[in-house]
């Protein structure tokens, strides 16, 4: 941001997000969208070669998050995407206390709940030849502990 960039993309740097997908997300923000995301879960995306169990961590993930939070986005844990510089001073990063996984779901609630657009692109999601996840169990509970958190009304869960 400090060198003046009016979109800033997010992408993993192992492969798994395609950079000739890239055009799909920068057309949704030249379209008017605030942050654009590159979704597994919308017709026309998917995965290769993903195993069946991330699929459903991923899945459940983002279906748990959707219904706690009243979100519409069908992929919420997904990290391919073009957030508009004006998206990203809006949210109040220093703000922010997720790490893992969760600042994915952190991130896209707040444009949410400033009421800004968000677009999901169908990506085709590809599975890393090499390296490995940085998925464990405690990335998933930290990232359920506060989605339930902040989906829940005040004085505790629903």
């Amino acid at each position: 941001m400090a060198a003046g960039y009016d979109v800033l993309v997010e992408m993993d740097a192992d492969g798994s997000h395609q950079p000739e997908q890239l055009p799909l997300l920068l057309d949704a923000i030249n379209d008017g969208a605030d942050l654009a995301m590159g979704s597994r879960w919308v017709p026309g995306g998917g995965t290769v070669n993903w195993p069946f169990y991330r699929q459903a961590i991923s899945r459940t993930g983002s279906t748990y998050a959707r219904l706690m939070l009243g979100l519409k986005i069908k992929d919420i844990t997904g990290g391919y995407r073009a957030f508009r510089r004006s998206t990203l001073e809006a949210l109040k990063l220093d703000q922010v206390e997720s790490v893992g996984y969760g600042f994915q779901v952190d991130l896209a609630w707040r444009v949410a709940k400033l009421g800004l657009k968000i677009v999901e692109c169908p990506i085709t999601f590809v599975e890393r030849e090499l390296g490995a996840s940085k998925m464990s169990g405690n990335i998933v509970v930290e990232a359920m502990i506060n989605v339930t958190k902040w989906g829940s009304p005040p004085g505790g869960p629903r």
